[in-house]
C-alpha cells in the first residue's frame, strides 16, 4: 500500500483528516465511492429563478461583504447583482469568504433561492469561477461523505490524483464509479461491480453452509420444565408466532445437528425473549451460552433483562457481562469465571470473541442485529468450542422480503415472528413538508414537557457541498435555541465521534439526562429508550422505506403513544407516494415488499437510500434483480466446482475470501 502523502498537496495534517474517512493509502481512494452524484444546473437568469429550489446564477459583487458576530456564530452577507436584479447572499461561520468577494468581481453562485420583500435571498451558496462552473456542466459529478476540514472539491481532486498515480493498475469500472462520462457508463460500471460483490458474498455463504450442513454435536441439550414456568410467569402472553418460533428453536437445540437459525421479526415482535429462553435452556443442560450485541448499551440492556427474568425463577444460573470498556481487573475476573465454568450465560460485545476469552463448554452463540457483525465474526465466536460445532441463533429486526432473505441469509434456516404483542400501541405517523416545521418543534416541546424524550434524525453530519439536506450540527444549534427557554437539553450524535464519546451521549439519553437527541442513522440499532415517544426524520425522501422503518423502530418501545414525523421538502409525486406507505403502515415486512416494488435498477442518484443491510456498493432493493442473478449464477458455479478449486476460479476464490472479511450481512 502507498502512503497517501505520496500524492501532491497531501501532507501529514491532511492525511489525518483522510484517515477519518477510512482513507489511509492511495489505493483506498479508488474504493471511497461517492455517497451521491449531482448534475449541476444550467446558469439561470432572474426570470428563470424557481423559489425554494437549487439554482445556479451568475452575479457581480456590488458592495463589500459585512461580517457580524452573534455569540459563537459569524454571519457573512453581501449584496449581489444578477442581471440588474438584487440577490442578498448569507453564509454562516465562513468569515474568510469576505477576502475573496471583491467589489466588482463576477462569480457563479449555487444555492436555494428564496424571496423576501423586494429581494431574492440565497443562504450558504457555493461559489465558483465562471469558467470553473462551466466545466462542470453536463457532467455527472461525485459527492463524497466528508469530515470537518475537507471539502468535496478537495476529496474529488485527491481521488483523481490517486487514479493518475496508479496509472493502469486499477479496474476501469472503479474510475467510472467516480468520474463517469454519462449516466449509462455509471449504471453499467456500478451494476457490474455490484454483481461481483453479490456473487462473492453469496458464494461465501453457500460454501460456508455446505461445510456446516452436517455439523453434529454431543451437547445433549434437553427440554426443561423451568423454561415453561418462566413463560407462564411472564407479564404478557407469548403470541402464536413466538410460540411457533420457540418450538422450532427447541427442536434445533435438542437435535444432534448444530442449529443455524435466523429469527427475523419487526422491532417489538418479541425476538429477545425467544433468544433468552434458548440461552436458559442451553445453560440448564450444563452448557454455556454467549449473547453478542452490537453496542455496549444493548449488551447492558440484555444483561439487566435476563438477570431480572431469572430472579425467583428457580434457575441457579450465573449471568455475566463482558465489554471493551470494562477495567482490566473486572474483565480479567469475568474471563476467569468463563474459563472455570462459573459463568453460564455470557453477554457482551465484540469482546466475547477475543483470543483471551476461553470458554469452558460453549454450546450456543446468539448474535443480536446480525448484520452488524459479519459472517466471519459470528463464526469466530462459534468456533470457541474446539470439540463441537456450536448452535448459532441470529436475531434481526431488518424486515427483508422473503425472496431476498433466502439469498442473503443462505447459510441459515429462517424463522419469522410476524405478529406483534397485543399490548403494543401502533405508532401514529405523519408525512409533512417544511411549512409544518414550527408545529413539529412545538410538538417535541410538548412531549418533552410531559416527561418524554425525542429523536431528530438528519441525513448529514455537517453541511455538505452539493447536497441540500439537514445536518446534525446545524439542527442541534437550531433546536437548542428554540427549546432552551424551557430548559430542554439537546445533544447530538453521529458516526464520526469517538466510541467513548458516542457511548457517553447514548448513556445520557438512555438515562433521561438528555431530552432530545439529534443524530444520524447511527441510532437505528443498539439503543432502547422506552421513554422516547417522538421521532422527527428530516429529509425523509433521502432514505429508503426499509431504512425509515428501522429508524422508526427506536420509538414505540414503551407503553405510551408514540409519533413519527416524516418531513420532506420534495414535491416529487413518486417520492411522496412512497412516504405515504410509511404513514399508512407499521408493518415492516409489508413495507419491505413495497420498497422492493417501487425501487428499481438504475436508480443511481440517491443510492444512499439503502436499507439496513450494508454492502460496499450494492443495495438489496435497487439491485434486487442483480442479487437474484448472482444467486442463480452462484448455484451453477458451485454445482460444477463445489469448493472453487478449479484454477479457472482462482480469482473468484480470492474475491470470496475477501467478501467474508468485509461483508456486513
Amino acid at each position: 500500500m502507498t502512503k497517501l502523502t505520496e500524492l501532491k498537496g497531501i501532507g501529514d495534517k491532511n492525511a489525518i483528516l483522510y484517515e477519518k474517512l477510512g482513507i489511509r493509502a492511495v489505493e483506498d481512494c479508488v474504493f471511497y465511492f461517492p455517497r451521491d452524484y449531482i448534475v449541476y444546473e444550467k446558469i439561470a437568469g432572474p426570470e428563470e429563478f424557481v423559489l425554494d429550489s437549487m439554482t445556479a446564477f451568475c452575479a457581480v459583487v456590488c458592495a463589500r461583504p459585512l461580517v457580524k458576530r452573534a455569540g459563537k456564530l459569524t454571519i457573512t452577507s453581501v449584496m449581489l447583482s444578477c442581471d440588474h436584479t438584487a440577490v442578498n447572499a448569507v453564509w454562516f461561520n465562513m468569515p474568510y469568504l469576505s477576502k475573496s468577494l471583491n467589489v466588482g468581481s463576477t462569480h457563479i453562485f449555487r444555492g436555494i433561492i428564496t424571496a423576501e420583500g423586494d429581494h431574492f435571498h440565497v443562504r450558504q451558496p457555493m461559489i465558483w469561477k465562471v469558467e470553473e462552473y462551466e466545466r462542470l456542466l453536463g457532467r455527472i459529478n461525485p459527492v463524497y461523505a466528508l469530515t470537518k476540514g475537507l471539502t468535496n472539491r478537495a476529496v474529488t481532486k485527491t481521488v483523481g490524483m490517486a487514479f493518475d498515480y496508479l496509472g493502469d493498475g486499477y479496474d476501469r469500472r472503479l474510475y467510472d464509479m467516480h468520474f463517469p462520462k454519462d449516466e449509462d457508463t455509471l449504471i453499467k460500471a456500478r451494476e457490474s461491480l455490484v454483481y461481483d460483490e453479490f456473487l462473492a458474498f453469496i458464494l461465501s455463504l453457500r460454501i460456508n453452509r455446505s461445510k456446516e450442513e452436517y455439523d453434529v454435536n454431543s451437547f445433549n441439550i434437553i427440554e426443561d420444565a423451568r423454561c415453561e414456568r418462566i413463560i407462564e410467569k411472564l407479564p404478557y402472553k407469548l403470541t402464536n408466532a413466538q410460540m411457533r418460533v420457540w418450538n422450532e428453536v427447541k427442536s434445533d437445540l435438542t437435535s444432534k445437528r448444530s442449529m443455524r437459525r435466523l429469527i427475523q421479526g419487526d422491532v417489538g415482535s418479541g425476538k429477545t425473549i425467544i433468544a433468552t429462553l434458548a440461552a436458559i435452556m442451553t445453560s440448564l443442560s450444563g452448557k454455556q451460552s454467549a449473547i453478542m450485541a452490537p453496542t455496549e448499551i444493548l449488551a447492558g440492556q440484555h444483561y439487566d433483562y435476563i438477570s431480572s427474568l431469572l430472579k425467583g425463577s428457580g434457575c441457579d444460573l450465573k449471568v455475566v457481562l463482558l465489554t471493551g470498556s470494562m477495567t482490566k481487573s473486572a474483565a480479567d475476573n469475568v474471563r476467569e469465571m468463563i474459563k472455570n465454568n462459573e459463568a453460564d450465560i455470557i453477554i457482551g460485545t465484540h469482546a466475547l470473541f477475543q483470543e483471551k476469552v476461553i470458554y469452558n463448554d460453549l454450546a450456543l452463540v446468539i448474535t443480536d442485529e446480525q448484520h452488524r457483525f459479519g459472517v466471519m465474526q459470528r463464526d469466530m465466536l462459534s468456533q470457541k468450542n474446539s470439540n463441537d460445532s456450536c448452535h448459532i441463533l441470529v436475531m434481526s429486526a431488518t424486515p427483508i422480503p422473503r425472496t431476498l432473505a433466502m439469498i442473503l441469509y443462505g447459510d441459515l434456516d429462517i424463522s419469522v415472528i410476524d405478529e406483534l404483542p397485543a399490548h403494543k400501541l401502533p405508532i401514529k405517523n405523519a408525512v409533512v413538508n417544511e411549512s409544518y416545521r414550527k408545529k413539529a418543534y412545538d410538538f417535541i416541546r410538548k412531549e418533552v414537557l410531559a416527561h418524554h424524550q425525542a429523536y431528530v434524525i438528519c441525513p448529514l453530519i455537517e453541511e455538505s457541498e452539493g447536497l441540500e439536506a439537514k445536518n446534525v450540527s446545524d439542527m442541534t444549534k437550531e433546536l437548542s435555541g428554540y427549546l432552551s427557554a424551557d430548559g430542554i437539553k439537546v445533544s447530538m450524535l453521529h458516526g464520526q465521534m469517538k466510541a467513548s464519546e458516542k457511548q457517553k451521549i447514548m448513556d445520557s439519553f438512555a438515562n433521561g439526562d438528555t431530552d432530545v437527541l439529534v443524530s444520524t442513522t447511527v441510532v437505528e440499532v443498539g439503543i432502547n429508550v422506552p421513554n422516547a415517544t417522538v421521532m422527527l426524520i428530516e429529509d425523509a425522501d433521502r432514505f429508503g422505506l426499509a431504512a425509515l422503518h428501522q429508524l422508526r423502530g427506536r420509538i414505540g418501545r414503551g407503553r405510551d403513544q408514540s409519533y413519527c414525523i416524516f418531513m420532506s421538502g420534495t414535491k416529487n409525486e413518486r417520492t411522496m407516494k412512497r412516504l405515504e406507505i410509511l404513514k399508512n403502515s407499521n408493518d415492516g415486512f409489508a413495507i419491505a415488499e413495497e420498497d422492493l416494488k417501487q425501487r428499481g435498477p438504475g436508480d443511481i442518484f440517491g443510492i444512499r437510500q439503502s436499507g439496513d443491510i450494508k454492502f460496499r456498493i450494492g443495495d438489496i432493493y435497487n439491485d434486487s434483480a442483480v442479487l437474484k442473478r448472482a444467486a442463480n449464477d452462484a448455484d451453477v458455479i458451485l454445482k460444477e466446482d463445489p469448493d472453487l478449486s478449479d484454477p479457472a476460479h482462482a480469482q473468484l476464490r480470492r474475491k470470496v475470501e475477501e467478501a467474508t472479511t468485509f461483508s456486513m450481512v
